[in-house]
C-alpha cells in the first residue's frame, strides 16, 4: 500500500513543469514611492549645509533656550540625521559659540569703520550707535543669543567668548568717547557715558524686539528720538 502511495507520487512529481533558475533573475521588491523617502540628506551634502545648521540653531536656542535645544532638534530642523551633524560640530556649546562669534564679527565689523572715520568724534559716536541699532534689528535671534541669553544657559565656553569680544566692542565704544572728551565736545568719565550710550541703545533694541505686542512708534522715529535726546544730553553746548 505504501509503495503504491509513493509511487503515485513521484509519478505526480514527475510530471510537474521543472523550472530552471535564470542567473540573471532576482526578485522584484515592491516599488517605494517618493513621498515614503527619508527626507534626509544625501550623503555629500552635509557640508553645503553647515549655514544651515547655523540658522537653524540660532532659531532654536532662541526658542527653546540652551537647555531645550538638543542636538536632535537642530539636526531634524535642516533634515540631517545627529550623526551627520556631528561631523560639523562637537556638541551644542560650539555651535553656539559659532552663532556668537559671527554675529560679533559683523557687529564688530560694522562699527570699526565708523571709529576709524575721518569725522567729529560726536558723528563717529551716533553713527556707531546707529549701526549697533541696525545690527539688534536685523539679527534679532542673533542679538537675543548675545545680550539676552542668561550666564547659565550660555555656558560650555559661549558666554567667555561672547564677554571677550563684547568686552572688544565697548572698549572700541569707550575709546571714541574719549576722543570726543579731549576734544571738548563731552565732559567726565569717558567710561561712564560710554555704559550711558549702549545702555540706551540697548534698552531701545531688547524692548522692541523682546515685546513686539506693544503699540510702538515707527521704528525709525522712535531710534532717532532716543539718540537725539541722548547725544543732546551729552554734548556740550
Amino acid at each position: 500500500m505504501i509503495a503504491t502511495i509513493v509511487g503515485k507520487a513521484v509519478g505526480a512529481s514527475s510530471r510537474l513543469p521543472l523550472f530552471r533558475r535564470d542567473p540573471n533573475w532576482s526578485p522584484r521588491l515592491p516599488a517605494v514611492s517618493s513621498s515614503s523617502r527619508s527626507n534626509r540628506k544625501a550623503k555629500g551634502e552635509g557640508h553645503s549645509r553647515r549655514g544651515e545648521i547655523l540658522s537653524a540653531a540660532e532659531r532654536i536656542f532662541v526658542e527653546h533656550g540652551y537647555e531645550g535645544a538638543t542636538i536632535r532638534k537642530i539636526a531634524d530642523e535642516v533634515g540631517l540625521s545627529s550623526t551627520a551633524l556631528y561631523m560639523h560640530f562637537a556638541d551644542k556649546g560650539e555651535i553656539l559659540q559659532e552663532i556668537c562669534r559671527d554675529a560679533f564679527a559683523r557687529l564688530i565689523a560694522a562699527t570699526e569703520a565708523l571709529a576709524l572715520a575721518d569725522a567729529p568724534p560726536e558723528l563717529r559716536l551716533r553713527r556707531m550707535m546707529e549701526a549697533y541699532v541696525d545690527f539688534g534689528f536685523s539679527h534679532p535671534n542673533a542679538y537675543r543669543l548675545i545680550y539676552l541669553t542668561r550666564p547659565m544657559e550660555a555656558r560650555d565656553g559661549a558666554q567667555t567668548m561672547a564677554r571677550e569680544l563684547g568686552y572688544d566692542l565697548f572698549r572700541r565704544l569707550e575709546g571714541t568717547v574719549g576722543d570726543a572728551v579731549a576734544a571738548g565736545r563731552m565732559a567726565g568719565d569717558a567710561s561712564i557715558i560710554a555704559q550711558t550710550i549702549w545702555a540706551t541703545a540697548h534698552g531701545v533694541v531688547s524692548l522692541m524686539i523682546t515685546k513686539p505686542y506693544f503699540p510702538w512708534a515707527e521704528r525709525q522715529v522712535l531710534v532717532q528720538a532716543t539718540l537725539d535726546a541722548l547725544f543732546k544730553g551729552l554734548l556740550k553746548p
